[in-house]
């Protein structure tokens, strides 16, 4: 994790301010790392939306303790700086041309946010102010004027929670919550050249109504969703709709269990569907998760703290380019605190697999018919001038030059994931070779100070066999002492006795002088 305070030199720093292109190759594979900015941050929050247009992060309403935000703000990703956008009301068009409000923006939360054609559409989401239907807005990001596009047709009721998925000109909505609280699943369509709302009729078994979930196309043809919530329980599951037929379907899917979880985010990178966040009744969930479209396998990219800011619901996650490689940027969310944080994650990269065809179950029956009866044929055998054969040959040969191509861009991906690795390798080596000097300097030092150590312990040691002596022979002296206080009482007694002599006989002297005298 980098201090944006630090001393940076050659191209690390633009202005005198992080670059982001000069940090990508010091982020790891599949590891969240946070991202300073400079500028006043948003607010923290959660259900707000994110895009990402003109090398910019837009971040667009969200919700705090039940306050819906009409902010608009923008974090250039190459100067890593925040700044807040003020578009203009088209007064006329939304019909507030005697207006007196001041918002920037409507206050909104729950809602979806898409780039077309240099523009951020807003739809649905829950608003202070309310609608019966769905309202579409658009911000230009050429004269930052915003205005609610007129749509048509079957206009969809007002929701939030929905997914919102562009393929092609189309946007495709799934599912919510509407002003009532009932949980939806239906499918609309708006065509975004006629601006026109249709309602979907799709075959076999539907997604369960829910909210909070997620959505991504994959190769132009599939609509995936994920997750979810429902007012008692969060949910786990993967659905498809095959858009040319518009069937549902829910495959069986390999790889690690995902917990459920509603008011997670995703991205996609290449076939890699990344899910972070979310959470259920009791936790945020913790794990990236990663789901390989082509091969339809769940796996873990990382995981984090349970109380991590991206261990969250709520939070929006977005893909963005530097020097041609794909991160993703994830931002805000709540799990008992809300955030205003950026984070960005380095996917590993992956070998390009070809999309994958997901057949209906009588599809399926029909491929697998085939595929028997060209079998029975080649047991059979067939002749050099057969025309099946013929057609065959002619077949491989038309998709040699695809599959040497397939091949070749493989080796590339390859080529750079061993590049990719040998750096890192390279890098690990430098930081273990720097760890290794740190501690023979260590070891050195810790010699010198054991040395010096034992040094003062031998001192020590020839001190106390000193006092040792010193107190033997105070202790003799003190013996000595004892005889010399025995002796010293002697002769006390020896000169009281003396002078106890002397006192009688001056007495008996001074008695006999007394009678002459008187006699």
């Amino acid at each position: 994790m980098h201090d944006p305070t630090m001393a940076v030199e050659g191209d690390k720093m633009v202005n005198g301010r992080y670059n982001l292109n000069a940090l990508l190759s010091e982020l790891h594979y599949d590891d969240w790392t946070l991202l300073h900015s400079f500028g006043r941050r948003p607010l923290a929050r959660y259900k707000h939306a994110i895009a990402v247009a003109q090398d910019k992060l837009f971040v667009i309403g969200g919700s705090r303790n039940g306050r819906y935000f009409s902010d608009v703000h923008v974090f250039n990703l190459r100067s890593l700086t925040w700044s807040l956008l003020n578009p203009r009301i088209d007064a006329e068009n939304i019909g507030l041309e005697n207006s007196t409000s001041k918002e920037v923006f409507p206050t909104i939360a729950g809602h979806s946010l898409v780039e077309w054609e240099n523009k951020l559409l807003v739809i649905a989401g829950h608003s202070k102010e309310k609608s019966d239907s769905v309202i579409v807005w658009s911000i230009d990001l050429k004269t930052l004027v915003f205005s609610i596009l007129k749509t048509q047709g079957k206009i969809p009721v007002a929701r939030a929670g929905q997914s919102v998925t562009i393929v092609g000109s189309k946007l495709i909505m799934f599912g919510g919550e509407d002003e009532k609280r009932q949980l939806l699943n239906d499918l609309h369509i708006l065509d975004l050249i006629t601006m026109t709302w249709d309602v979907v009729e799709t075959k076999n078994v539907p997604p369960s109504p829910r909210f909070d979930h997620t959505a991504t196309e994959y190769a132009g043809r599939y609509l995936f969703i994920f997750g979810g919530s429902t007012q008692s329980l969060c949910l786990s599951d993967l659905h498809v709709l095959d858009l040319q037929n518009m069937e549902w379907s829910q495959p069986d899917v390999q790889g690690v269990a995902v917990t459920p979880r509603g008011g997670h985010a995703g991205a996609t990178v290449g076939d890699m569907w990344y899910i972070v966040g979310g959470g259920n009744t009791t936790r945020g969930a913790t794990e990236t998760i990663v789901l390989n479209m082509s091969k339809l396998a769940w796996s873990d990219a990382t995981m984090v703290t349970t109380q991590h800011p991206l261990a969250s619901e709520g939070l929006s996650l977005s893909t963005i380019s530097v020097d041609e490689e794909s991160l993703l940027i994830a931002f805000g969310g709540y799990n008992g605190r809300y955030s205003n944080q950026l984070f960005v994650l380095r996917p590993k990269p992956r070998l390009p697999t070809k999309p994958k065809l997901y057949q209906s179950p009588a599809a399926a029956a029909a491929a697998a018919s085939v595929t028997a009866a060209y079998a029975f044929a080649t047991s059979t055998g067939t002749k050099d001038n057969d025309p099946v054969d013929e057609n065959l040959k002619k077949e491989q040969v038309t998709r040699h030059p695809e599959a040497e191509s397939f091949a070749t861009e493989m080796l590339a991906v390859e080529e750079k994931n061993l590049g990719s690795k040998l750096a890192d390798v390279r890098r690990e080596n430098a930081k273990v070779e720097g760890n290794l000097e740190d501690v023979r300097n260590r070891q050195s030092l810790l010699a010198m100070e054991l040395k010096a150590v034992q040094s003062q312990l031998e001192a020590e040691r020839s001190r106390c066999f000193k006092l040792e002596i010193q107190i033997s022979d105070i202790q003799k002296r003190l013996d000595s002492m004892v005889s010399i206080e025995r002796e010293l009482d002697i002769l006390r007694q020896e000169r009281s006795n003396m002078e106890q002599d002397m006192a009688r006989v001056q007495r008996q002297s001074s008695g006999g002088l007394l009678r002459w005298m008187t006699g």
